[in-house]
């Protein structure tokens, strides 16, 4: 099933300001929360769409892509790196990242639930942006990258705890352990029960008495990490990847960062690129498109040869179909075009020049009625629309 339109699912325009996008949030998970719809699978999956949505528009870097690539320009994933669309998305991650919009301490045991989704584990990692160079064949078949980053690393010494050993590790004695304070208070309805994160460990259950000496208790270091990645075929220079958690690493066990991939085109020594369609300027000499001739032609994985006919025009365009770059997650393809250029050579020796006002002459070599008579003004682009019709 195709993913909605995240601004559909939102309620909210296109250019809509994030005060706007976020208020819009709100009201969409209060409706939808679980703990209002206990049961309701529908309710939940809205709900875990809501979420996804707003986790892209609420990012400027998500948002920017999505708008200029729609769901494709987000590597197949939708929010927290993708899980295969809504459903795949889990509830704590929602809790987690989200909970202070429509307020932790807003259902709880009042509507017989979870709440602001209990004990959470350390602190997400940041986000890491990296850009990637990739050549035509690369972007043409999809390519297998193993580069070396800097970045927060999970620390091996204490396994990401931040403690100095097990011992060190103690359970919150604020809160027992569930991350959460309960408050009971009257009111003219009668008893209602509110939860908040507890401020004594932060939400995270237990308290470190003594750090990790490799650390300093982070549960993390900074160091360098080669990573393989597996880049799908038909990216576009300037188009972003989302990785899910191949980020940094998060303080005391905390959930990973995303690796944001930005695509750089590294240009050909021959080819351009136009959409998804490449273009090569081939050039010959003037008695090559008298007489006609095969020419060899660079392609994006090699060469090809093309039959030039007699009395081909300079501006011809030829067009070798499927050899140009694949769509993105489509089974659609380009193909390579070739524009013939006719090549003057600048000087002539006395007997090369005699030969050329003998041609001159000839009514063969003159314009026909068919050539025309106004200057052509007309792009390449132009020509491929009136030759090829696209």
């Amino acid at each position: 099933m195709a993913k909605r339109d995240y601004y559909e699912v939102l309620g909210v325009a296109k250019g809509a300001p994030a005060d706007e996008i976020k208020k819009s949030y709100r009201k969409i998970a209060m409706q939808f929360h679980p703990d209002r719809n206990p049961g309701n699978k529908e309710a939940e999956e809205k709900f875990k769409e809501a979420a996804e949505a707003y986790d892209i528009l609420s990012t400027p870097d998500k948002r920017a892509q999505y708008d200029r690539f729609g769901h494709a320009g987000l590597g197949g994933s939708g929010g927290f790196g993708g899980q295969g669309g809504p459903g795949g998305m889990r509830m704590e991650d929602i809790f987690q990242n989200f909970g202070d919009i429509f307020g932790n301490d807003m259902f709880g045991s009042m509507f017989g639930g979870q709440g602001g989704g209990g004990r959470r584990q350390g602190t997400r990692g940041a986000n890491l942006r990296i850009k990637l160079k990739m050549d035509y064949l690369e972007i043409a078949n999809g390519a297998n990258k193993k580069i070396k980053v800097k970045k927060h690393i999970t620390c091996q010494q204490c396994n990401g705890s931040g403690a100095k050993d097990k011992t060190a590790i103690q359970t919150c004695g604020s809160c027992g352990g569930s991350g959460q304070v309960r408050r009971v208070t009257n009111t003219f309805l009668g008893q209602m029960q509110t939860v908040t994160t507890c401020p004594s460990c932060n939400g995270e259950g237990s308290t470190i008495t003594q750090k990790c000496g490799n650390c300093k208790g982070e549960g993390r270091i900074y160091g360098e990490e080669t990573l393989s990645l597996d880049i799908p075929a038909g990216v576009q220079d300037g188009m972003q990847l989302s990785m899910n958690g191949r980020g940094n690493a998060g303080e005391r066990g905390g959930p990973p960062g995303d690796l944001l991939l930005l695509v750089e085109e590294e240009k050909h020594e021959h080819l351009s690129r136009h959409e998804l369609d490449v273009v090569y300027q081939l050039h010959i000499s003037f008695p090559e498109a008298v007489l006609g001739m095969q020419a060899e032609v660079p392609t994006i994985d090699g060469k090809a040869k093309i039959k030039i006919p007699p009395g081909t025009q300079s501006g011809k365009i030829f067009r070798l179909k499927g050899k140009g770059f694949p769509a993105f997650q489509s089974y659609e393809k380009g193909d390579e075009l070739i524009e013939v250029n006719i090549w003057s050579p600048q000087t002539l020796s006395n007997e090369e020049r005699d030969m050329m006002e003998k041609l001159k002459n000839s009514n063969n070599f003159k314009p026909g009625p068919d050539a025309k008579n106004e200057r052509d003004d007309k792009s390449f682009f132009d020509k491929i629309k009136d030759a090829f019709g696209n």
